[in-house]
């Protein structure tokens, strides 16, 4: 009589945790199906690896690549986004002249939670999750300030008021948007994130600590 009982109940436990489980799986599910209905890979890469080989390729892409997604976006940012998309860079994608009109379509809520939840399972296994802790530390905002000025690119938010470039995505929020893990894979293996590109390749020229650095100063900016 024990054992039956100790046995209904871990099927019972079993139960529990497999049907908990369920949501974020059908979530994912839907989503693939409403980012392939909504006929989003029309400008968003969602299967990886990479595949532009020359300058022409990438300038024949009408948006950023997705098929590291759940890599590079903190896990709270890409519901709210798809349900009410704002412009993260200033200028139009692959144009250093057109303004973003900010006419990303946006999707319903429940809709944006299920894409998002699908978006999020497409990782890469160069990024390594734990890897580096988001922080405003001294070297990093040198790095970024200093070193290689990287506020002319990308703009960023200087006592409550915007400063910077406009060629590149804001860094404005990227403490809620962006994982510094991605961030510091993205800049220490370039070629296999984006093979071409506009951004500097810093690999021997930032030694490893100061890459560290400066992804978790990135991380932390707001």
């Amino acid at each position: 009589m024990m054992i039956s009982k100790i046995i209904a109940s871990l099927a019972l436990s079993v139960f529990f945790l497999t049907a908990s489980s369920i949501p974020a799986l059908a979530g994912a599910t839907e989503g693939k199906k409403a980012f392939e209905a909504k006929k989003c890979g029309q400008c968003h890469q969602s299967e990886g690896p990479a595949r532009e080989k020359t300058i022409k390729d990438q300038l024949a892409k009408k948006g950023p690549e997705l098929w590291y997604a759940g890599s590079k976006f903190a896990p709270a940012f890409l519901d709210k986004w798809l349900a009410d998309p704002r412009p993260i860079r200033p200028l139009e994608y692959n144009s250093l002249t057109k303004k973003n009109a900010g006419n990303h379509p946006k999707l319903s809520s429940a809709d944006a939670i299920d894409v998002a939840a699908y978006l999020m399972t497409l990782r890469s296994a160069d990024v390594k999750d734990g890897a580096i802790q988001p922080r405003d530390n001294p070297k990093g905002r040198a790095i970024f300030i200093k070193k290689q000025a990287c506020y002319g690119c990308h703009e960023v938010t200087v006592r409550g008021n915007k400063a910077g470039g406009l060629s590149g995505p804001a860094l404005t929020g990227a403490s809620k948007r962006l994982n510094p893990d991605w961030v510091y894979a993205y800049m220490t293996k370039p070629r296999i994130f984006k093979p071409v590109k506009d951004m500097p390749d810093y690999t021997g020229y930032i030694n490893d600590a100061e890459m560290k650095d400066l992804s978790a100063y990135v991380g932390s900016l707001d």
